[in-house]
Parts: structure tokens; sequence; C-alpha cells
């Protein structure tokens, strides 16, 4: 120190020396924002390119496990190609079926990508942070094809994912129709925020026993009090369209339909004429009926079969309310309760009635048709024993209709293997 005036300051060299230490500390200081800022961002970037490269292995290994490949191969492949080539030094990617940890351990269904990903920063080592890691976890699910009852076992289902309210309704009963649903509820799968279910005037809908009314979309109901259960479910998932199943490959082959001499029983095979069945048939054989043409038992008119198929090739099908059908889905064979199916892409007008002593028995397949019902009354123990699946359904008149499904007396479809990320 020296005295200036009589007062002691710090010589020159002293404060030099304090100077350099604050701008040591300063630019250690600014390495550190550097390095939170650069080596952060990169870090942030890399982690969401392994979460991005984990979902692509997971989804990758779920498919090719479903398509009977190796998944661990395709999996690892698609880590390279997305930027982890499991080096064992800059990433590692983790392969685990069933998952080692969490909800989904033990169920080998579910297939875990674990990649770990060690990234060198370029300022952290000044501050002791030579390398940042990533680890980022994804489960995919492989469900294989099986056999089992569709959509859930709903009773009736409309299957349209979009509907109008004026007109092409997903769902509609109305005049003073009851329909009666045991053994399964209502699934509508429209997604019309207002109007997906519509009842109108005395129409109603009645679920025996502990199944849901569930719907996509919205309601519109005109009276509560009619629809049970109420409040019904709204905004349930929808399914795709066309649905997840294995839809049925139905054929007669070269064999054609035949009459009896006396006129009125008929076998099975191929039928090209306009109307089916013809004008004095009252009762058909067992075995499958190609029908190319409309399917039409008038009032005042019988008709009688079982284990039989109706494949509606085209056309439509119209059953008056004073006809009289007694039709039952075959008890044994791959199309196992099959009574009529409608192809998809054959859109006709599916118009189901009969007296009060008709019975259906089995499952009502129309994926792409308007299916509308218009009597059976119960209360002379008329019935569908059958799952009705439309793309439209109206429910219209005045009778008492009961729709009773069992899984057992209908048919079960193979639904196609399907790949999910679950995480």
């Amino acid at each position: 120190m020296k005295k200036i005036n009589g007062i002691e300051r710090l010589n020159s060299v002293s404060e030099k020396g304090q100077a350099i230490i604050l701008v040591v500390f300063s630019i250690i200081g600014l390495i550190g924002m550097a390095a939170l800022a650069i080596d952060g961002g990169n870090a942030y970037v890399d982690s969401r390119r392994a979460e991005t490269a984990a979902s692509a292995a997971a989804l990758s290994a779920a498919t090719a496990r479903i398509e009977g490949r190796n998944w661990r191969a395709a999996a690892l492949l698609t880590a390279k190609d997305n930027g982890y080539n499991n080096d064992g030094i800059s990433n590692t990617v983790e392969l685990n079926t069933p998952p080692m940890t969490g909800d989904y351990s033990g169920n080998p269904e579910f297939i875990e990508v674990i990649i770990t990903s060690h990234l060198k920063t370029y300022f952290g080592p000044v501050i002791g942070v030579p390398e940042i890691t990533s680890v980022s976890r994804v489960i995919s699910q492989s469900k294989p094809a099986e056999i089992g009852e569709m959509f859930g076992g709903y009773a009736l289902v409309s299957l349209a994912p979009r509907s109008r309210c004026d007109f092409q309704v997903s769902f509609w009963v109305h005049s003073e129709a009851t329909i009666n649903l045991e053994g399964g509820g209502l699934f509508i799968n429209s997604n019309n925020p207002n109007c997906a279910f519509m009842s109108f005037g005395s129409g109603s809908v009645r679920v025996r026993d502990a199944s849901p009314i569930s719907v996509v979309g919205g309601a519109q109901v005109q009276k509560p009090k009619l629809i049970t259960p109420f409040p019904m479910q709204t905004g349930v998932p929808p399914i795709p369209y066309p649905p997840s199943i294995k839809l049925p490959t139905v054929g007669c082959g070269d064999q054609m339909a035949t009459i009896d001499e006396t006129g009125t029983i008929m076998s099975a095979g191929n039928w090209d004429e306009d109307i089916f069945p013809p004008d004095g048939v009252t009762s058909l054989e067992p075995g499958t009926y190609c029908i190319n043409g409309d399917f039409v038992v008038n009032a005042g008119q019988h008709l009688t079969g079982n284990n039989v198929l109706f494949m509606m090739d085209s056309g439509g099908v119209h059953i008056s309310g004073n006809a009289t059908v007694d039709l039952g889905a075959a008890n044994t064979g791959n199309f196992k309760g099959l009574l009529f199916y409608v192809p998809i892409g054959n859109h006709s007008i599916i118009a189901l009635n009969g007296s009060d002593e008709s019975t259906y028995k089995g499952t009502i397949l129309a994926p792409g048709a308007d299916v509308r019902i218009n009597g059976l009354d119960s209360i002379r123990g008329a019935a569908y024993h059958s799952q009705i699946i439309g793309y439209y359904v109206e429910v219209d008149g005045t009778d008492n209709i009961y729709i009773k499904y069992k899984d057992e007396q209908n048919y079960d479809a193979i639904k196609m293997p399907e790949v999910l990320l679950i995480q």
C-alpha cells in the first residue's frame, strides 16, 4: 500500500489482479450459460430424436412379429435408420418382451424398446459435464388374430362413422316402436355431436340387462323416459370403418338352386332371378343361397329354412309385416351362426319384418347397408335371436320388438391382428 494525501490505497498491481479474477469468473459464467443454452438445446433435440426412434422401432417390431418376421432385427434396423445404431458407446438399444417393469410386465403381447443416448457436450466439460445421457422408453402391442364375437358383443350395431340429422341418420327410432335388447346393448359409431342417436315420438329403446347404449357422438332424445338406460354413454371411442374383422368369403360355386317337383321346396345354390324365393316355395333345404336379386316375402306368405345362409350379392331384403318366416343359421361349419350376409359393397335396404309368429336365428351382417327393423311383436313369441349389424339402423312401426343375442347362436369372426403404440 501507499499513502496518497494521507489515505492508504492498494497499489495498481493489486487492482489489476483483482480485475483479472473478476474477468475469469465472468468468462466461466458465460461459458456456463453457453453450455446451458447450446448443450441443453442439443440434449433436448437428442432426447426427442431418441423418443421418435424408439416409437418407430417399437411399431416396426410389433408389425414384424404379426407378419412372422424377425421382430428384433426389424426394431434394430429401424433404430439405426433413425440415428441409433446400438454401438454401445454413443447409444444402446434394448429390446424386451414382455417388458421388464410396469403394467405390462409378464404379457408377451407387449414389446419394450429402450434407447439410451450419450451425447458429448461442447462447453459442458468446463463445468464438469462432459456428456448428457437421455433414456427413451416406448412400449408397443402386437395383438394376434383371434376368433370371437363381433363388435364387443353388442346386440345391435350401427357402423356409419358419420351421419346427418335430416337424413342418413346413424340410428333412428321413431313412431311407436319399442326395441328390447337382451344379451347385448346398442353401439352407434357415428361421430355426429348432435344426433348420432335419435329418438322421436314414442319410439323407445329398452336394454333388459346391464349392457350399455354406447354412442361415439351425441344424442337427440325427445322423451328420455323411453330410453333405458338413460343417460346413455356418449363420446365413447369409435371403431374403424371398414371394420377390423375378416369379412366372410361366401360362395356357392357352380351349384344352382333348384325347386322340387312339388314347387314348394328349394335346394341351396345360386339364384340369379329378380326375386327370391320364387312363387310357391315355402321351405328351404339346408345350405348356402347366393342371391343376385331381391329377397322378398310378401304378406300372407310363409317361409321356413333351418341351417341356411343367405348371401346377398346384390339386391335388398324386403319382408312384409304380415309374412311368417322361421329362418335359422347353421350350427356347424365355417359360417356357423351367420344367417344373412350382405357384402360391404352392397348398399341396399335390408327391411326386416314379419308376423307375430316369426323368428330369425343367427347374425344379420350388413356392414354397408341400411337396416330397417319394422316389426316382430314379442307378445306372441316373435324375436330376433340375432346380432344385427348395419351401416345405418332405423327402427319403426308399432311393435314391441325383441332382440335376444347369445354368442353361441351367432357368428364369430376372425378379428384382424392389431399393432398399437402404448406409450
